[in-house]
């Protein structure tokens, strides 16, 4: 279950789930928040040197990364909806087209017994940018990436769990 797991239900839509052993207001905190963001987002060897978030409907979101060559990969788009902490939902572009257009990016939060299942739908502008998304290796790096989550939720959870605890 702490495993990605990529599907494609339709012509257009590739989805990626995978399990945490965090409570949803943490996952839902890392996905949205400039300062955790850079602890986890890339596969390995990148780095996310700049982090903007504007975190309501209508605000931008603007990530860009650093490779282990040096080189720079930037994405950006505005949200269209925020429920914290079940659902995000915002556009994305990448700077040098290498996803070709406009997807819709789709995060769904499902707490169980303080396990969040983290559903993400990227919904391409068509079947063929599609296809090209599932050439890139996309599937690895997401999975890198959210290994780096995985570190960052147990902090989480223990800087919560020791701020709890009465002095």
């Amino acid at each position: 279950m702490d495993r990605l797991r990529v599907t494609t239900p339709n012509d257009r839509d590739i989805v990626l789930e995978r399990d945490f052993a965090a409570p949803r207001h943490l996952v839902f905190d890392a996905l949205t928040s400039p300062d955790l963001l850079p602890r986890w987002y890339g596969a390995r060897g990148w780095n996310l040197v700049g982090c903007e978030i504007d975190l309501r409907v209508g605000g931008r979101r603007r990530l860009v990364s650093r490779g282990p060559d040096g080189s720079y990969l930037g994405q950006s788009g505005f949200y269209r909806e925020i429920v914290p902490p079940e659902r995000v939902v915002y556009t994305e572009v990448f700077d040098d087209q290498s996803y070709p257009g406009e997807s819709l990016i789709i995060h769904r939060l499902v707490e169980t017994a303080g396990r969040t299942t983290l559903s993400t739908t990227v919904r391409c502008p068509s079947r063929e940018a599609r296809d090209i998304v599932l050439r890139y290796p996309m599937a690895r790096g997401v999975a890198e990436s959210y290994e780096r989550l995985t570190a960052v939720l147990a902090e989480l959870i223990t800087t919560e769990s020791a701020e709890e605890i009465p002095s």
